[in-house]
């Protein structure tokens, strides 16, 4: 029986056609593209599937990384029942229907790979109706999903399959991949005997970015409107538009903004400029990045340099006004000053411990002689009383006084730091507490 046939959910009587990235699905490990670290001679993975050694498993990569067709290479090396279904389609109708398909083989003495793509998809409960099936050895399962297992998936589940990282392919792999469709007289298109120069290829190596589905769909595009050669213009041409992975939303987006925040935070403008410009050429909205943009002016550079919170909210405005790309070199002249200027996190520190003691202490009492005195009862009770007004006192400081509840005397929370403006601060915060000292306090 085929692997078409035992598809869970394939058609009898499918149109014969198939796109050019499933003809050339890989029939062996050795034509694998990518995945050294994983499938290398000697790897834990390649040797469990040489010696037909079944587990479940997690595949974590994105788009065109080979997911599936490993799957595939699996069940057909262990020679076991190969069923799929997909989390976005199924429900649990076809999770029972799996389920009895994969009994019915186990009792002919066959063993069955269950493979669910975009596993992430399906509720907890969904996820767990896999566990007794899994634990009694009934199937073996392995998951697909371009998402952090972490978040997505039921720690049930987690504890019970080995997660397996995928990366996307090297332009080396894509290369090896194209000029392999280009030579294949069946399944690719070296019966087309089409040309294909050198500058084309590496176009649709930059263009695949890592994805080799992406790369042989671009590929048989191109070649069903080349006569004789496939060239630059025309990939070009067939990509049409936005072609980054950038998932918005999903954890690729988070770790781009982290990289621009920490290239910033880390004084790299170069490094800040290009995951900027990642995001933007990605999709991502940039009146996003400005308002994250504003939180590292506070966060990282504070009062090192006041100078680059109210330019970062003028890029922001900049943004909101002008629109892109206009605003977009407003969002980068704001990450540039950011990335140069001097850094603290001081005044971050300060409020996070702020809110600590706030918390932690309750309602403690303002001190009567910060208290507010409007009516007569409340300058009988003392409100107010023995107040000083900093502008009556020498250097416009009240030397000696304190603020602070008695609960928290003399608490610091505030600890400028030796660069930027912060200098001066601390200066000058060390020659008040100096007055302070000489005044008894």
């Amino acid at each position: 029986m085929t692997e078409a046939a035992n598809d869970l959910f394939s058609q009898a009587g499918a149109a014969p056609w198939r796109p050019l990235a499933d003809r050339l699905r890989p029939q062996c490990l050795d034509d694998f593209a990518g995945q050294g670290h994983l499938l290398a001679p000697g790897k834990p993975l390649r040797r469990a599937i040489e010696d037909r050694i079944l587990h479940s498993m997690i595949f974590w990569g994105p788009p065109g990384t080979g997911k599936t067709t490993l799957a595939r290479l699996i069940a057909r090396q262990a020679d076991a029942l190969f069923l799929s279904i997909s989390a976005v389609l199924a429900g649990v109708k076809e999770i029972r229907a799996a389920v009895d398909a994969a009994r019915q083989a186990l009792a002919e003495g066959r063993p069955t790979v269950l493979f669910v793509d975009e596993v992430h998809r399906f509720n907890k409960a969904q996820q767990d109706a896999f566990l007794p099936h899994v634990e009694n050895g009934t199937l073996t399962f392995i998951g697909a999903t371009t998402e952090n297992p972490s978040f997505e998936l039921n720690n049930a589940l987690l504890s019970r399959a080995r997660v397996y990282v995928l990366k996307p392919l090297q332009a080396e792999e894509i290369r090896g991949i194209i000029e392999r469709a280009l030579a294949d007289q069946e399944a690719g298109l070296g019966s087309r005997k089409l040309a294909m120069g050198e500058s084309a290829r590496a176009l649709l190596e930059q263009l695949a970015d890592g994805d080799a589905r992406r790369a042989l769909n671009l590929l048989e595009m191109a070649a069903d409107l080349a006569e004789t050669e496939i060239t630059a213009e025309l990939v070009e041409a067939v990509a049409a538009g936005g072609w980054r992975r950038f998932d918005k939303g999903g954890e690729q987006f988070y770790d781009q903004i982290s990289a621009l925040h920490k290239s910033v935070r880390g004084s790299d403008p170069d490094a800040a400029l290009y995951w900027l410009a990642r995001m933007l050429d990605g999709g991502c909205d940039p009146l996003y990045i400005a308002r994250r943009v504003v939180r590292m002016a506070s966060e990282d550079i504070g009062n090192a340099d006041p100078r680059a919170l109210p330019l970062a909210l003028n890029a922001w405005d900049t943004q909101e006004r002008l629109g892109s790309p206009e605003g977009q070199l407003a969002i980068a002249q704001a990450v540039v000053y950011l990335a140069c200027a001097p850094k603290s996190n001081a005044v971050d520190k300060a409020f996070n411990a702020a809110m600590d003691d706030a918390r932690r202490h309750g309602s403690l009492e303002v001190p009567l002689h910060l208290r507010n005195a409007p009516t007569r009862l409340m300058k009988q009770l003392d409100y107010g009383k023995d107040y000083r007004y900093a502008h009556d006192e020498p250097e416009g400081y009240v030397a000696g006084e304190h603020y602070f509840p008695e609960a928290l005397k003399d608490r610091r929370y505030y600890r400028p730091v030796d660069r930027g403006l912060e200098q001066r601060i601390a200066e000058r915060l060390a020659h008040l507490r100096a007055l302070d000292k000489k005044h008894g306090k």
